[in-house]
């Protein structure tokens, strides 16, 4: 029943996390999109930064049952607050729900769940190798892709990802979402064996990063809005580079200083990046498109959130020599935390490339001869 109610929970989650962005499109006048995406991404992480600290003190005033009734609250205002101020159409509604792309949908669920299997590394419990699970995952959306060029009303139409800059928005979300989970789940263990932080300081430190995230999530969207989402993008993309970097080497030579350092500057560089790119994308979508958009880049964001979990602590696993970081030297955390974060730097770059090749030239029309 936990499960089945985590599952229901996880669906309510997917809808609330693809619509506002397609309802501010609808809502919010062109000049001051990227001020709504950014005051989205201010709430977002608000409430990261709240759940582990609201969540941790129901657990100490009452069970964890008391902190699903504590959702239920909030959930019940949300409903309150969506009956009041969201337009309501139903006629429209019940005709994009006749043409829903039922085997579409079915494909995708199974090549989602496939994926997130796999990227547990075996820890699920699925009597499947990870390996077996990533090929099928490949081979759903193999089929997803040729059931969506051949149904009438696609779920996911592909003319949406040949488009250069819709397609390098869902990449550059994925690169982005994986370098963002490498330090919720590589940074702990520095902050807990070489630099010998407890629990709470610990908390206290990653905390850092959602606070941060929070403020200057509205001074990232006007930025957008004032000089362009491509040059907020590019500068995002050049910020988390240079703050991945500042990630891999100021903590070791400073400690927590250095560590504080590094979020400070590489927050507002994922906000600025996140505020610029939902702009770039929904900007120019159709209103028929936006809900489809919407929803593709909470996908392809948590798609990036998943594979980072997997393959940035494998990473580190790898470059640590030992799955168990507390029979590691302090030398080699160090080091696999700093080629971690070597290898994020990386991505950061190809995530720049792919910026720089979204935006194709304009042709340079020859001059009428005289």
């Amino acid at each position: 029943m936990l499960i089945l109610g985590r599952a229901l929970q996880g669906v309510g989650g997917a809808i609330l996390i693809a619509l506002p962005m397609s309802i501010a499109r609808d809502m919010v006048p062109q000049g001051q999109l990227g001020t709504a995406m950014g005051l989205l991404g201010t709430t977002s992480a608000a409430g990261t930064a709240l759940g582990p600290s609201l969540g941790g003190f129901v657990l100490a005033w009452s069970d964890w049952r008391m902190t699903f009734w504590l959702l239920a609250g909030f959930a019940t205002l949300a409903l309150f607050l969506v009956v009041l101020f969201i337009q309501h159409e139903s006629q429209r509604s019940r005709a994009r729900f006749k043409s829903l792309d039922i085997p579409g949908t079915v494909v995708l669920i199974v090549a989602l769940a496939a994926y997130s299997l796999g990227t547990s590394g075996g820890a699920s419990g699925v009597p499947v190798s990870p390996a077996v699970l990533m090929a099928g995952a490949l081979f759903a959306a193999a089929i997803f892709v040729a059931v969506e060029t051949r149904v009438s009303t696609p779920l996911v139409p592909m003319t949406v990802l040949m488009d250069r800059m819709t397609a390098a928005g869902f990449a550059m979300n994925i690169l982005v979402g994986t370098i963002m989970m490498a330090t919720l789940v590589v940074g702990p263990f520095f902050l807990t064996f070489p630099l010998g932080l407890d629990e709470a300081i610990v908390g206290l430190v990653l905390a850092i990063g959602p606070v941060v995230a929070a403020l200057s999530g509205v001074p990232a969207g006007r930025l957008t809005d004032r000089f362009g989402a491509r040059r907020v993008m590019l500068a995002g993309l050049l910020q988390t580079m240079l703050g991945l970097l500042c990630l891999a080497l100021l903590p070791r030579y400073f400690g927590v200083g250095g560590y504080i350092a590094a979020l400070i500057t590489l927050t507002p560089a994922f906000q600025m990046f996140l505020a610029a790119n939902n702009t770039a994308v929904m900007s120019g979508a159709s209103k028929e498109q936006c809900g489809r958009l919407s929803g593709l880049l909470g996908l392809s964001r948590n798609l990036g959130l998943m594979t980072g979990a997997s393959a940035m602590s494998t990473l580190f696993v790898a470059a640590m020599g030992t799955g168990d970081a507390a029979k590691a030297t302090i030398a080699d955390v160090s080091y696999a935390f700093t080629m971690t974060f070597f290898f994020a730097a990386a991505l950061a770059m190809i995530a720049l490339g792919v910026a720089i090749w979204s935006n194709p030239r304009r042709r340079q029309v020859a001059p009428e001869p005289v």
